[in-house]
């Protein structure tokens, strides 16, 4: 049974901040957001973890390993470096879907991500090292067939994003739904997906599903482990025995 941390990640007051006094420029602004999303990035890294942007005011990170004094002193790091603090919760579940909802909730409860008073907010509780297991997490990486040969040397750049976006966009939905999983793309044609206990067959289903409804055919590894680099690494290497053997799924766990 899987039992996975996450992290709900939020800037401050951020919209408010990006006009006041008057609106800042856009490329600072998207400068910040990259620099923020690549320390995070390697915070959690760092502690065996993973960081997805999502919308870059608000992150996502797979945080087993980390404990609750890891994450005050992350957000004592950004306040000394940065003109803006974050607010993180921190929940645990036996689904992804489930842990973020408890740990956005927490959040909402703390108060308005535009509330000016609301600032730094910590809360929620980390897996105690006694009770983590070697199947805590189960990590599939998904990626696009063929995607060089289809899109990326046949359209226009744009065309292939919006390609990959499609099929992206379909697994993530779908993958929600009807797996309480949480899927991220991390560039290329690459999804990761944080997912409860599934079988092959579910996969396929999520494969099927893409592909009837985009028109885009994906394949995808699973690993699992006791943290995300962990389980994400014996998902690459399941991966890649789809690509040695042409098959739609492999399960490394």
């Amino acid at each position: 049974m899987t039992n996975t941390q996450l992290t709900h990640v939020q800037i401050d007051n951020y919209g408010p901040w990006t006009v006041t006094p008057e609106p800042r420029r856009e490329v600072d602004l998207q400068t910040l957001q990259s620099r923020l999303y690549a320390d995070l990035a390697q915070f959690f890294g760092n502690r065996g973890g993973y960081t997805f942007f999502t919308r870059f005011d608000n992150m996502i990170a797979v945080s087993n390993g980390s404990s609750m004094e890891d994450h005050a002193t992350l957000q004592e790091s950004i306040r000394n470096r940065y003109p803006v603090t974050m607010s993180l919760s921190v929940a645990t579940g036996q689904t992804p879907a489930g842990a973020l909802a408890t740990a956005t909730e927490q959040l909402q409860d703390a108060g308005s991500a535009q509330d000016k008073s609301r600032r730094e907010i910590l809360r929620g509780r980390h897996i105690d090292d006694e009770f983590r297991t070697d199947e805590d997490l189960r990590i599939a990486h998904f990626d696009v067939n063929d995607a060089t040969g289809k899109y990326t040397d046949q359209l226009s750049e744009f065309d292939t994003f919006i390609r990959i976006e499609q099929g992206y966009a379909s697994l993530m939905k779908y993958m929600r739904q009807a797996y309480d999983s949480l899927s991220f793309f991390v560039g290329g044609d690459n999804i990761i997906a944080v997912c409860p206990e599934m079988d092959a067959a579910a996969y396929q289903d999520a494969i099927d599903h893409v592909r009837a409804d985009v028109g885009v055919e994906l394949k995808v590894g699973v690993g699992e482990g006791r943290r995300a680099d962990e389980a994400g690494m014996a998902a690459k290497h399941a991966l890649e025995e789809c690509r040695a053997t042409g098959a739609d799924v492999e399960l490394d766990c």
